[in-house]
Protein backbone atom coordinates (compact mmCIF):
# COMPACT_ATOMS: atom_id res chain seq x y z
CA UNK A 1 0.00 0.00 0.00
CA UNK A 2 1.83 2.97 -1.13
CA UNK A 3 0.66 6.17 0.92
CA UNK A 4 0.25 9.36 -1.60
CA UNK A 5 -3.08 11.66 -0.75
CA UNK A 6 -1.12 14.04 1.47
CA UNK A 7 -1.10 17.52 1.01
CA UNK A 8 2.58 18.19 1.37
CA UNK A 9 1.82 21.80 3.06
CA UNK A 10 5.48 21.81 4.05
CA UNK A 11 6.74 21.63 1.00
CA UNK A 12 4.25 23.69 -0.93
CA UNK A 13 3.76 21.85 -3.65
CA UNK A 14 3.11 17.86 -4.32
CA UNK A 15 5.90 16.71 -3.44
CA UNK A 16 4.34 13.71 -4.87
CA UNK A 17 5.00 15.12 -8.97
CA UNK A 18 8.66 16.67 -7.82
CA UNK A 19 11.71 15.29 -9.72
CA UNK A 20 14.73 13.13 -9.50
CA UNK A 21 17.00 12.08 -11.90
CA UNK A 22 14.25 12.39 -14.46
CA UNK A 23 11.30 11.19 -12.99
CA UNK A 24 8.70 12.27 -10.04
CA UNK A 25 9.27 11.11 -6.43
CA UNK A 26 6.03 8.73 -6.61
CA UNK A 27 7.44 7.27 -9.64
CA UNK A 28 10.73 6.44 -8.75
CA UNK A 29 8.60 4.58 -5.30
CA UNK A 30 6.36 2.64 -6.84
CA UNK A 31 9.62 1.42 -9.21
CA UNK A 32 10.86 0.03 -6.62
CA UNK A 33 8.02 -1.33 -5.36
CA UNK A 34 6.89 -2.86 -8.82
CA UNK A 35 10.46 -4.40 -8.40
CA UNK A 36 9.71 -6.44 -5.28
CA UNK A 37 7.78 -9.38 -4.73
CA UNK A 38 4.52 -7.74 -3.95
CA UNK A 39 1.34 -9.47 -4.74
CA UNK A 40 -0.39 -6.44 -5.62
CA UNK A 41 0.22 -1.93 -5.25
CA UNK A 42 -2.32 -0.16 -3.84
CA UNK A 43 -2.02 3.18 -4.32
CA UNK A 44 -4.03 5.69 -2.10
CA UNK A 45 -4.29 9.35 -3.69
CA UNK A 46 -5.83 12.47 -2.33
CA UNK A 47 -4.70 15.76 -2.49
CA UNK A 48 -4.49 16.57 -6.31
CA UNK A 49 -5.32 13.03 -7.51
CA UNK A 50 -6.47 14.03 -10.55
CA UNK A 51 -2.61 15.39 -11.67
CA UNK A 52 -1.49 13.00 -9.88
CA UNK A 53 -2.96 10.56 -11.97
CA UNK A 54 -2.00 12.10 -15.53
CA UNK A 55 1.99 12.25 -14.57
CA UNK A 56 2.26 8.60 -13.52
CA UNK A 57 1.57 5.10 -14.51
CA UNK A 58 -1.19 3.53 -13.35
CA UNK A 59 -0.78 0.18 -14.97
CA UNK A 60 -1.48 -2.54 -13.00
CA UNK A 61 -1.89 -0.81 -9.72
CA UNK A 62 -5.18 -0.46 -7.90
CA UNK A 63 -5.85 3.35 -6.94
CA UNK A 64 -8.27 4.44 -4.51
CA UNK A 65 -8.68 8.10 -3.48
CA UNK A 66 -9.20 9.48 0.28
CA UNK A 67 -11.78 11.68 -0.27
CA UNK A 68 -11.27 12.77 3.66
CA UNK A 69 -6.87 13.30 3.29
CA UNK A 70 -7.11 16.64 4.61
CA UNK A 71 -7.85 14.74 8.07
CA UNK A 72 -4.60 13.22 8.29
CA UNK A 73 -2.59 9.58 7.81
CA UNK A 74 -5.02 7.56 9.40
CA UNK A 75 -7.79 8.24 6.95
CA UNK A 76 -5.26 7.40 3.98
CA UNK A 77 -4.57 3.63 6.16
CA UNK A 78 -8.57 2.98 6.37
CA UNK A 79 -8.89 3.69 2.90
CA UNK A 80 -6.07 1.23 1.65
CA UNK A 81 -6.74 -1.11 3.77
CA UNK A 82 -10.30 -1.60 2.30
CA UNK A 83 -8.74 -2.04 -1.04
CA UNK A 84 -6.49 -4.70 -0.28
CA UNK A 85 -7.03 -8.39 -1.21
CA UNK A 86 -8.96 -10.63 0.89
CA UNK A 87 -6.58 -12.91 0.33
CA UNK A 88 -2.74 -10.72 1.18
CA UNK A 89 -1.86 -11.79 4.96
CA UNK A 90 0.43 -8.71 5.57
CA UNK A 91 0.68 -5.39 3.90
CA UNK A 92 3.82 -3.22 3.40
CA UNK A 93 2.89 0.64 4.26
CA UNK A 94 4.99 2.11 1.77
CA UNK A 95 4.93 5.89 2.28
CA UNK A 96 5.35 8.04 -1.50
CA UNK A 97 8.00 10.63 -0.58
CA UNK A 98 10.71 7.64 0.18
CA UNK A 99 12.12 6.99 -3.64
CA UNK A 100 15.41 5.89 -2.27
CA UNK A 101 14.12 2.62 -0.19
CA UNK A 102 15.43 -0.66 -2.35
CA UNK A 103 13.34 -3.66 -3.46
CA UNK A 104 15.72 -5.90 -1.89
CA UNK A 105 14.59 -3.98 1.58
CA UNK A 106 10.81 -4.43 0.77
CA UNK A 107 11.52 -8.36 0.27
CA UNK A 108 13.46 -8.93 3.07
CA UNK A 109 10.28 -7.74 5.30
CA UNK A 110 8.42 -10.15 3.50
CA UNK A 111 10.90 -12.73 3.48
CA UNK A 112 11.02 -11.78 7.63
CA UNK A 113 7.22 -12.08 7.62
CA UNK A 114 6.98 -15.23 5.63
CA UNK A 115 9.53 -17.08 7.82
CA UNK A 116 8.45 -16.02 11.95
CA UNK A 117 5.13 -14.37 11.12
CA UNK A 118 5.31 -11.35 13.75
CA UNK A 119 2.42 -8.94 13.61
CA UNK A 120 4.79 -5.93 12.91
CA UNK A 121 8.29 -5.80 11.36
CA UNK A 122 9.95 -2.19 11.14
CA UNK A 123 13.24 -2.06 8.92
CA UNK A 124 16.66 -0.71 10.91
CA UNK A 125 19.96 1.13 9.92
CA UNK A 126 22.39 1.50 12.00
CA UNK A 127 20.11 1.19 15.18
CA UNK A 128 17.89 3.86 13.44
CA UNK A 129 14.26 2.89 12.48
CA UNK A 130 12.59 3.73 9.46
CA UNK A 131 9.78 2.85 6.59
CA UNK A 132 8.17 1.42 5.51
CA UNK A 133 6.79 -0.97 7.94
CA UNK A 134 5.41 -4.68 7.24
CA UNK A 135 1.91 -5.43 9.11
CA UNK A 136 0.13 -8.83 9.42
CA UNK A 137 -3.58 -8.94 8.88
CA UNK A 138 -3.99 -9.78 12.49
CA UNK A 139 -3.78 -5.62 13.20
CA UNK A 140 -5.53 -4.63 9.97
CA UNK A 141 -8.43 -3.90 12.13
CA UNK A 142 -6.69 -2.28 15.09
CA UNK A 143 -5.53 0.42 11.99
CA UNK A 144 -8.85 0.75 10.60
CA UNK A 145 -9.47 1.92 13.35
CA UNK A 146 -7.65 5.56 13.53
CA UNK A 147 -8.21 8.75 13.38
CA UNK A 148 -7.54 11.83 12.61
CA UNK A 149 -3.34 12.94 11.83
CA UNK A 150 -1.99 9.35 13.36
CA UNK A 151 0.14 6.89 11.39
CA UNK A 152 0.78 3.44 11.84
CA UNK A 153 3.06 3.94 15.33
CA UNK A 154 0.21 4.75 16.77
CA UNK A 155 -1.21 0.88 17.62
CA UNK A 156 2.91 -0.25 18.47
CA UNK A 157 2.32 0.29 22.11
CA UNK A 158 -0.03 -2.82 21.99
CA UNK A 159 2.07 -4.97 20.49
CA UNK A 160 5.74 -5.06 21.88
CA UNK A 161 5.93 -8.43 22.12
CA UNK A 162 4.71 -8.84 18.58
CA UNK A 163 7.63 -6.66 16.89
CA UNK A 164 10.16 -7.72 15.09
CA UNK A 165 13.03 -5.12 14.52
CA UNK A 166 14.81 -6.27 10.89
CA UNK A 167 18.33 -4.77 10.12
CA UNK A 168 18.80 -3.66 6.45
CA UNK A 169 21.70 -2.59 4.60
CA UNK A 170 19.75 0.76 3.04
CA UNK A 171 19.92 4.15 4.18
CA UNK A 172 17.08 4.73 1.92
CA UNK A 173 14.77 3.26 4.80
CA UNK A 174 15.57 6.86 7.05
CA UNK A 175 15.44 9.57 3.67
CA UNK A 176 12.27 11.33 3.34
CA UNK A 177 11.35 14.67 1.29
CA UNK A 178 8.86 16.53 3.53
CA UNK A 179 10.67 20.48 3.10
CA UNK A 180 12.01 22.06 0.01
CA UNK A 181 14.99 22.27 1.82
CA UNK A 182 15.33 18.73 2.06
CA UNK A 183 14.64 18.14 -1.61
CA UNK A 184 17.17 20.48 -2.60
CA UNK A 185 19.58 18.66 -0.64
CA UNK A 186 18.39 15.49 -2.34
CA UNK A 187 19.99 16.84 -6.08
CA UNK A 188 19.69 14.71 -8.54
CA UNK A 189 23.76 13.65 -8.23
CA UNK A 190 22.88 12.70 -4.61
CA UNK A 191 20.05 11.04 -5.19
CA UNK A 192 21.76 8.34 -7.84
CA UNK A 193 24.85 7.93 -5.69
CA UNK A 194 22.41 7.29 -2.71
CA UNK A 195 20.07 4.57 -4.62
CA UNK A 196 23.57 2.70 -5.82
CA UNK A 197 25.72 2.69 -2.80
CA UNK A 198 22.53 2.16 -0.19
CA UNK A 199 24.75 3.35 2.28
CA UNK A 200 25.86 6.25 4.40
CA UNK A 201 29.31 7.22 3.60
CA UNK A 202 29.89 8.82 7.18
CA UNK A 203 31.90 7.73 10.00
CA UNK A 204 30.11 6.06 12.66
CA UNK A 205 31.32 9.00 15.18
CA UNK A 206 32.25 12.64 14.00
CA UNK A 207 34.39 14.89 16.83
CA UNK A 208 36.23 17.72 16.86
CA UNK A 209 39.87 18.35 18.05
CA UNK A 210 40.93 19.10 21.10
CA UNK A 211 37.51 17.79 23.50
CA UNK A 212 38.54 18.21 26.91
CA UNK A 213 38.39 14.38 28.75
CA UNK A 214 36.84 15.69 31.87
CA UNK A 215 33.79 17.70 30.57
CA UNK A 216 30.37 16.70 31.76
CA UNK A 217 28.69 15.61 28.29
CA UNK A 218 25.31 16.24 27.14
CA UNK A 219 23.57 13.87 24.40
CA UNK A 220 20.97 14.84 22.07
CA UNK A 221 19.12 12.36 20.53
CA UNK A 222 17.24 13.37 17.43
CA UNK A 223 16.87 16.66 15.40
CA UNK A 224 14.75 19.60 15.57
CA UNK A 225 13.58 22.56 16.99
CA UNK A 226 14.00 21.78 20.80
CA UNK A 227 17.12 19.40 19.44
CA UNK A 228 19.08 22.58 18.72
CA UNK A 229 17.67 24.97 21.04
CA UNK A 230 19.14 22.12 23.53
CA UNK A 231 22.67 22.33 21.84
CA UNK A 232 22.85 25.90 21.86
CA UNK A 233 22.22 26.19 25.70
CA UNK A 234 24.76 23.14 26.03
CA UNK A 235 27.30 24.79 24.29
CA UNK A 236 26.72 27.84 25.70
CA UNK A 237 27.05 26.47 29.31
CA UNK A 238 30.31 24.55 28.73
CA UNK A 239 29.02 20.75 27.84
CA UNK A 240 30.17 18.36 25.10
CA UNK A 241 27.09 18.38 22.81
CA UNK A 242 27.03 14.99 21.31
CA UNK A 243 24.14 15.17 18.64
CA UNK A 244 22.58 11.63 17.68
CA UNK A 245 21.00 11.90 14.15
CA UNK A 246 22.29 9.18 10.71
CA UNK A 247 22.66 11.32 8.34
CA UNK A 248 23.86 14.90 9.41
CA UNK A 249 27.56 15.41 8.96
CA UNK A 250 29.11 17.43 12.08
CA UNK A 251 29.78 20.60 9.53
CA UNK A 252 26.15 21.36 9.58
CA UNK A 253 26.40 21.19 13.47
CA UNK A 254 27.79 24.43 14.43
CA UNK A 255 26.68 23.82 18.72
CA UNK A 256 27.82 20.50 18.07
CA UNK A 257 31.08 18.59 19.38
CA UNK A 258 30.08 15.46 18.57
CA UNK A 259 27.71 13.83 15.81
CA UNK A 260 27.04 10.20 16.47
CA UNK A 261 25.99 8.12 13.11
CA UNK A 262 25.13 4.80 14.47
CA UNK A 263 23.11 4.46 17.61
CA UNK A 264 25.27 2.79 19.96
CA UNK A 265 26.27 4.45 22.65
CA UNK A 266 29.25 2.75 23.37
CA UNK A 267 31.16 4.04 20.74
CA UNK A 268 31.55 7.30 22.75
CA UNK A 269 35.02 8.05 25.15
CA UNK A 270 34.17 7.32 28.93
CA UNK A 271 32.85 10.41 30.14
CA UNK A 272 31.92 10.69 34.15
CA UNK A 273 29.26 13.38 33.56
CA UNK A 274 26.51 12.62 31.16
CA UNK A 275 23.04 13.71 30.52
CA UNK A 276 20.83 12.29 27.94
CA UNK A 277 17.71 13.83 26.35
CA UNK A 278 15.55 11.49 23.57
CA UNK A 279 13.94 14.38 21.49
CA UNK A 280 13.73 11.57 18.40
CA UNK A 281 9.78 12.51 18.03
CA UNK A 282 8.94 8.78 18.24
CA UNK A 283 11.45 7.99 15.42
CA UNK A 284 14.28 6.23 17.83
CA UNK A 285 12.75 6.71 21.47
CA UNK A 286 12.82 3.42 22.90
CA UNK A 287 16.39 2.45 21.59
CA UNK A 288 17.81 5.95 22.83
CA UNK A 289 16.20 5.67 25.96
CA UNK A 290 17.39 1.82 26.19
CA UNK A 291 20.59 3.07 24.95
CA UNK A 292 20.83 5.80 28.00
CA UNK A 293 19.45 3.52 30.70
CA UNK A 294 22.85 0.55 29.79
CA UNK A 295 25.07 3.31 29.76
CA UNK A 296 23.92 4.32 33.87
CA UNK A 297 23.85 7.95 32.43
CA UNK A 298 23.52 10.57 35.21
CA UNK A 299 20.28 12.42 34.13
CA UNK A 300 17.80 10.71 31.35
CA UNK A 301 14.90 12.53 29.42
CA UNK A 302 12.21 11.38 27.31
CA UNK A 303 10.50 14.47 25.35
CA UNK A 304 7.03 12.87 24.94
CA UNK A 305 3.40 12.76 25.56
CA UNK A 306 2.07 10.76 28.14
CA UNK A 307 0.70 8.31 26.23
CA UNK A 308 3.88 7.76 24.03
CA UNK A 309 6.06 7.79 27.38
CA UNK A 310 4.04 4.87 28.43
CA UNK A 311 4.63 2.96 25.36
CA UNK A 312 8.20 3.49 25.65
CA UNK A 313 8.29 2.48 29.42
CA UNK A 314 6.01 -0.97 28.77
CA UNK A 315 8.39 -1.87 25.93
CA UNK A 316 11.32 -1.64 27.99
CA UNK A 317 9.86 -3.30 31.14
CA UNK A 318 8.93 -5.97 28.67
CA UNK A 319 12.98 -6.45 28.03
CA UNK A 320 13.44 -6.64 31.81
CA UNK A 321 15.01 -3.12 32.70
CA UNK A 322 14.59 -3.14 37.05
CA UNK A 323 11.86 -0.84 37.86
CA UNK A 324 13.96 1.59 39.70
CA UNK A 325 15.80 2.59 36.84
CA UNK A 326 12.68 3.03 34.48
CA UNK A 327 11.44 5.42 37.56
CA UNK A 328 14.56 7.59 36.62
CA UNK A 329 13.57 8.12 33.29
CA UNK A 330 11.77 12.09 33.36
CA UNK A 331 9.03 12.35 30.89
CA UNK A 332 7.76 14.89 31.00
CA UNK A 333 10.83 15.99 30.64
CA UNK A 334 12.46 20.29 31.94
CA UNK A 335 11.22 21.71 34.92
CA UNK A 336 7.24 23.01 35.02
CA UNK A 337 7.92 26.62 33.93
CA UNK A 338 4.93 26.79 31.70
CA UNK A 339 7.49 26.34 28.61
CA UNK A 340 5.90 26.80 25.00
CA UNK A 341 8.30 27.77 22.23
CA UNK A 342 11.13 25.44 21.24
CA UNK A 343 13.75 27.37 22.86
CA UNK A 344 11.61 27.43 26.13
CA UNK A 345 10.89 23.36 26.37
CA UNK A 346 14.96 23.15 26.10
CA UNK A 347 15.63 25.86 29.12
CA UNK A 348 13.15 24.02 30.94
CA UNK A 349 15.06 21.11 30.64
CA UNK A 350 18.51 22.49 30.98
CA UNK A 351 17.34 24.30 33.91
CA UNK A 352 16.79 20.37 35.61
CA UNK A 353 20.20 19.21 34.13
CA UNK A 354 21.83 22.22 35.78
CA UNK A 355 19.79 21.34 39.06
CA UNK A 356 20.79 17.71 38.89
CA UNK A 357 24.28 18.47 38.41
CA UNK A 358 24.45 20.93 40.83
CA UNK A 359 22.74 18.60 43.47
CA UNK A 360 24.99 15.85 43.07
CA UNK A 361 27.87 17.96 43.50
Amino acid sequence: MVLAAGASRRMGTPKQLLRLAGETILGRTLRNVRASEVSEIVLVLGHAAESVEKEISIEGLKVVRNQDYQQGMGTSLRTGLAAVSGEAGAALIVLADQPFVSPETLNQLISCHQETKPQIIIPMYQGFRGNPVLLDRSVFAELQGLTGDVGCRAIFGNHTENIRKLPVEDIGILMDIDSPEEYQKLGDAYAEQVAEMGKCSLSPLESREGLPADRAELIVAGRDAVADALAKLGHLLGFTVTMVDPLLPLAELPDADRVLHLLDFGLLPPVADRYVVVASRGLFDDEAVEQALGMNASYIALLANKKRAEEVMRGLKAKSFPAEKLASVRAPAGLNIGAETPEEIALSIMAEIVAVRRKAQ
